[in-house]
């Protein structure tokens, strides 16, 4: 069964880029990933994701600051998000094959 882990740092400071890192175990990438968003106290927001033929599609409202990848050889795909306020704050999960990532927490702060 695919299983997938977020990883990154827990703490970026303001005008940092965030960049966040999904491995998948028991199964290779096979279909689009993604990754979610939620702020505190909001719904989920979907960030971007990229097919396995490499056609990346982002949120308008972040495509700006936004840059999806994927490493096939090494069953991990990212997410990079630039210039980050305390609004990114909030939980990040990644996404494959409607499978889910337990989320990670990241903070913007000073």
């Amino acid at each position: 069964q695919v299983q997938l882990q977020e990883s990154g740092p827990g703490l970026v400071k303001p005008s940092q880029t965030l960049s966040l890192t999904c491995t998948i175990s028991g199964g290779s990438i096979r279909a689009s990933c993604g990754w979610i968003r939620q702020a505190p106290g909001k719904g989920l927001e979907w960030i971007a994701a990229i097919s396995v033929t490499g056609s990346t599609y982002y949120s308008p409202s972040l495509k700006s600051r936004t840059s999806i990848s994927m490493d096939t050889s090494k069953n991990h795909f990212s997410l990079q998000l630039t210039t980050v306020t305390p609004e990114d704050t909030g939980v990040y999960y990644c996404t494959t094959e409607r499978v889910w990532g337990q989320g990670i927490q990241v903070t913007v702060s000073s």
